[in-house]
């Protein structure tokens, strides 16, 4: 038998009817899907019974949405550098392996890293790029990231760096007053903290920010608030995880658009 082949997919924002048609064929035709822990239920339904199923998040059971530890059976891997050496080996075997992400495969998750593995070890790959949570839930959340009046241009950030990391990537201080438009990931926790940091730099304390839970499910909602009242210690109510925060004169068209 030879060599196999991985496909770093993305799942999207949840909603399976915005897979790609690409992804959901690579899907049903899978020997193994490494799945994370954002990757809702209903698109792993469509995934055949017979497929094996390695569930790779840190963390589940925060809502009926997510995948379930024990559909995907008693193996959890979450680190990264098993996570590598599982899509080398089972490609090895000659399977058609998938490596299944929340949004897209190269925003925020560590596709690259899994990239580099395989080609060191020469195992052919294809990427089938997902829609990002960065992009779908503001649009869904009828925020226009770009607006030829308000913004033009956007950067996407994490809310939350790689623990690891002794200087922070992300200049707050330079990146507030240097783009029209913030989104950030991965900031449910983070989002005082941050925008205390961006008043700091400068901008204006009633900007506009919205945090976009849950997009694309039948649990998506929108917090929103001005720059001021989301930098308090005190935030109420707190978003929850998976949010995407969008912080900019563009939240203000959410109402008027959707």
């Amino acid at each position: 038998m030879g060599v196999g082949k991985v496909y770093l997919v993305g799942a999207g924002p949840g909603d399976p009817k915005l897979l790609t048609l690409r992804a959901l064929q690579v899907l049903q035709d899978a020997d193994v899907v490494l799945c994370d822990k954002l990757v809702t239920k209903a698109i792993t339904q469509l995934i055949p019974k017979h497929v094996v199923m390695l569930y790779t998040g840190k963390s589940d059971n925060r809502s009926r949405l997510l995948t379930s530890k024990a559909k995907m059976g008693k193996k959890v891997i979450p680190h990264q550098s098993k996570i590598n050496r599982l899509l080398i080996s089972y490609a090895k075997m000659g399977k058609k392996v998938i490596r299944l992400k929340g949004g897209d495969p190269f925003i925020f998750a560590r596709g690259g890293e899994e990239i580099n593995a395989l080609r060191n070890a020469a195992i052919p790959f294809e990427v089938i790029p997902g829609v990002s949570s960065a992009l779908a839930a503001p649009a869904l959340a009828g925020i226009p990231l770009t607006h030829r009046l308000y913004s033009s241009s956007v950067v996407i950030v994490p809310g939350r760096e790689d623990p690891s990391r002794k200087v922070p990537r992300v200049d707050w201080s330079k990146l507030s007053t240097s783009v029209d438009t913030i989104v950030i990931l991965m900031g449910a926790k983070t989002l005082p903290k941050i925008c205390r940091e961006i008043l700091k730099a400068g901008l204006r304390p009633e900007t506009p920010v919205a945090a976009i839970e849950w997009a694309s499910t039948d649990m998506q909602k929108t917090l929103r608030f001005t720059l001021e009242e989301a930098a308090s210690e005190n935030l109420k109510p707190m978003p929850s995880s998976p949010c995407v925060v969008v912080v900019g004169r563009v939240v203000s068209l959410s109402g008027e658009l959707g």
